[in-house]
């Protein structure tokens, strides 16, 4: 267990020392104040103890900054007789214990453990959500090799506060990841903003992201809050980041790199805490080549990387991807479809996609409006993919093939529906039980 101990009276750091060294934590002990406050800030602890009343930097303000750091982090103030109220004060704001001199250290032991206790319970629900928003992950849509490798780089990447670059054609879903990761991060709880880059100019964009004072440039009539300021204790995703101008990633650069900024037409610095993932479309690393993008802040952005395939490149997800917007689209637009014809899923594996994951929701969206009939047939299917050249990615085989691998994925989903009733399962699908007994027994 990691401890960290802020006191200024040095007889009383020495006993607190001895006394949790033995207990078998790992113990910093900090006798000043301004000493201990730079050290919470820059190294992991799973329990603080503070004293109340201190030169400098008083207690109250430590626990201040602990709890902006994480707002399960328990930190135990020990306080004197006189102080008694500020020490309810400071279970108000969200200490964990307090602990009044003269103490017997067995007391604080208690608190301390009770303290780790909790804490380790925050940590396994945290990791628990972690675990189940990745699970529950269903819009990543996808079995394919390439898609395990995202599912997992997002199942390692997200509890890590770090930032991520993610990179890939328009509409490969990189903001659905970018949010997939929000949501399985420690900061899961607070925003999740976002803004493309490469739609605004770059003094508009300047005042989205930092903000402005209030007649800071013409029509600036009112002071206004970024999204860097609005995103604080959550996370900022930065759309089209290739597009960004020169200046501001010179201004970006310094919010990774010092976590402050200035609101344009500002003289003080504002602080923030937010975890920026950023995404591009173009090749980040041609770009630093060719001097439009800055080498220092592409390094700073790509700690981790994920790269999202285009569609042409994982054939073998599209049959899933059109079951899974078939049932999105027919719930929207109260159509009872549940099946796709061979015909239709043949001429959907085989288009080409340039729009990628995106195209397709949207064919199969205008597609479920035009169907009259219980299977989507290749008649509701928009020209352009009718009389599309098909992919050569495979033989004539290839969509028999997939159609008995989508046979089993609904047999499966249907299954789990019904938490294994197959009677209920075949109702589901829209066959008898023996049928469905029949298929279970082939497949």
């Amino acid at each position: 267990m990691r401890l960290l101990i802020i006191d200024d009276d040095l007889r009383q750091r020495e006993m607190l020392l001895e006394v949790f060294t033995d207990q078998g934590c790992q113990v910093t002990v900090c006798g000043d104040s301004r000493e201990g406050l730079l050290m919470l800030q820059s190294e992991p602890f799973d329990t603080i103890i503070t004293d109340l009343k201190m030169p400098h930097i008083n207690g109250g303000e430590i626990l201040k900054a602990a709890l902006k750091k994480d707002p399960d982090l328990p930190v135990i103030v020990i306080t004197g007789h006189g102080s008694i109220d500020s020490a309810i004060e400071a279970m108000k704001v969200g200490a964990h214990d307090y602990i009044q001199k003269p103490f017997d250290p067995e007391e604080l032991i208690l608190a301390v453990r009770k303290a780790e206790e909790h804490f380790g319970l925050i940590k396994k629900n945290r990791e628990l959500s972690a675990q189940l928003a990745t699970i529950k992950a269903d819009e990543l849509i996808g079995a394919s090799a390439a898609m395990r490798e995202v599912k997992s780089i997002i199942s390692r990447a997200a509890p890590l506060d770090v930032t991520v670059l993610i990179s890939g054609e328009t509409g490969t879903g990189k903001e659905l990841v970018a949010r997939l990761i929000h949501r399985a991060s420690r900061r899961a709880g607070a925003r999740f903003l976002a803004i493309n880059c490469g739609g605004l100019s770059e003094t508009l964009l300047d005042s989205e992201l930092f903000g402005h004072e209030k007649g800071a440039f013409t029509g600036a009539s009112q002071q206004k809050t970024g999204l860097l300021e609005a995103a604080d204790g959550g996370s900022l995703f930065l759309d089209e980041i290739n597009s960004m101008p020169h200046s501001l990633q010179i201004k970006l650069l310094r919010v990774l790199q010092e976590g402050s900024f200035l609101r344009v037409g500002a003289t003080r610095e504002t602080s923030c805490d937010l975890r920026i993932i950023s995404a591009t479309n173009a090749d980040l690393k041609a770009c630093v080549k060719e001097g439009s993008f800055r080498d220092d802040l592409y390094y700073r952005l790509h700690v981790m990387n994920i790269h999202l395939p285009p569609l042409r490149e994982r054939h073998e997800d599209i049959p899933e991807l059109c079951y899974h917007f078939l049932a999105k689209y027919g719930a929207r637009y109260g159509k009872d479809i549940k099946v796709i014809s061979d015909r239709a899923l043949e001429l959907l594996c085989g288009a080409q996609w340039p729009g990628n994951v995106r195209e397709l929701e949207n064919v199969i969206s205008r597609a479920v409006i035009m169907e009259e009939s219980a299977s989507l047939s290749d008649i509701a299917l928009p020209e352009e993919i009718k009389t599309t050249k098909q992919s050569s990615t495979g033989n004539t085989d290839l969509p028999v093939m997939r159609l008995n691998e989508m046979e089993q994925f609904m047999i499966k989903k249907a299954l789990i529906a019904t938490g294994n009733n197959k009677a209920r399962a075949a109702q589901l699908l829209g066959i008898d039980s023996s049928t469905l007994w029949r298929k279970m027994k082939k497949l």
